[in-house]
């Protein structure tokens, strides 16, 4: 693997170190420290999330006009400067919402020029160079939430400034390392989307298809990160164990990516049928997940989805990229990447809706049976 792949997963591990300190202990945030509902809760990761989507977009749209090291320099700028405010406005609802927003937008412009600069750097790498971006992502994701423990071990809203400081390193590492990518752009840069083309008409339909399996298989797995740790809790199970399913999820992508590739090569599998697979096996951990009662159900649940995401995930920006005409790299990368974040921002508050009118298990069962109309 490049060089260059190494910088650009560090980065995406640092960015994901800082998030992990946050979204796991958001609904407890609002919950037990700000005084608000679940679907409160919901409402700000939402907020969050839909910055996150305009961010994609604009993200994508500057990654192929001015190149990644602008970018992704400027994401970063804005994210790590609401990260600071936050740490220090985080008591006040309001500005807690407006500062999650501002860390959202700055996030969401970084991470289509994060996976269209892996494809432009290594370009024989083909599914390589996503699933390495999408390994790091999970290396932070384990750091982060194994972390949370230690970094609460005083008081609840040390996470504010943790999440700060790792914002300020990212900063830091880019202005550093990412500088002699300021010229990186698309394979042709500003050419546009001939929407007379019938290929490209196609190639943009192909985009919308997956997209929107993208958009609604995040709706489910935001009920991981917004109402199940909450549920948990409910059951008397304490916090440090929800933090250990996470911790769980990024080490076993780590460590059993040789044995996905093994099944890839041994099926044959092609990314639509990687796909396929991946939600039939979200839908047996959904499934787990609603008879979930004590902790070893739950650890189940998440081994479950855990393997499931590592075939789905990857697959997604790997297809954009083989999709995208030249020079529209940047831009295919921020639709995928804004319909996931879509997909968390009427998670969170959906979910929440759900559980507050209904109950937790109304919920995880329309997760399995959407799984497993997806499917088929």
């Amino acid at each position: 693997m490049p060089k260059s792949i190494w910088i650009l997963m560090v980065a995406t591990a640092i960015n994901i170190t800082g998030a992990s300190f946050l979204w796991p202990l958001n609904a407890i945030i609002m919950t037990q420290l700000l005084g608000q509902s679940l679907t409160a809760s919901g409402a700000v990761l939402m907020l969050n999330a839909g910055a996150g989507v305009l961010g994609s977009l604009i993200g994508g749209r500057l990654y192929d006009r001015i190149g990644a090291y602008p970018t992704i320099l400027l994401g970063c700028v804005l994210s790590a400067a609401s990260a600071v405010l936050l740490a220090f406005y985080y008591g006040e609802y309001g500005w807690y919402a407006v500062f999650l927003a501002g860390m959202g937008f700055g996030s969401g412009m970084m991470a289509p020029s994060m996976y269209a600069l892996a494809g432009s750097l290594w370009p024989e790498g083909g599914r390589k160079s996503a699933n390495a971006i999408y390994v790091a992502q999970n290396v932070g994701v384990s750091l982060g939430t194994a972390l949370i423990g230690v970094v609460t071990l005083v008081r609840l809203t040390d996470v504010f400034v943790a999440n700060a400081a790792m914002h300020v390193l990212l900063l830091v590492y880019i202005a550093v390392f990412f500088r002699h990518w300021s010229g990186s752009k698309g394979r042709t840069a500003g050419a546009g989307i001939q929407h007379a083309n019938k290929a490209s008409k196609y190639r943009l339909q192909a985009l919308w298809i997956v997209s929107v399996a993208f958009f609604i298989s995040w709706l489910g797995y935001t009920q991981w990160q917004a109402n199940v740790s909450v549920y948990i809790q409910s059951l008397g199970i304490p916090l440090h164990a929800y933090s250990i399913l996470w911790t769980m999820n990024g080490l076993l992508i780590v460590l059993a990516q040789p044995l996905i590739r093994w099944v890839i090569q041994k099926g044959r599998l092609t990314l639509k049928g990687q796909m396929g697979l991946g939600l039939f096996i979200f839908a047996l951990s959904y499934l787990v997940l609603t008879q979930a009662q004590v902790f070893s159900g739950f650890f189940v649940a998440m081994l479950i989805l855990t393997i499931g995401e590592m075939f789905v995930w990857p697959a997604v920006p790997t297809i954009a990229n083989a999709l995208a005409p030249s020079g529209r790299e940047g831009a295919y990368q921020g639709i995928v990447n804004s319909v996931a974040t879509g997909g968390r921002m009427i998670g969170p508050l959906l979910g929440g809706i759900v559980v507050d009118s209904f109950q937790s298990k109304c919920c995880l069962s329309s997760l399995v049976f959407y799984c497993y109309w997806r499917f088929r």
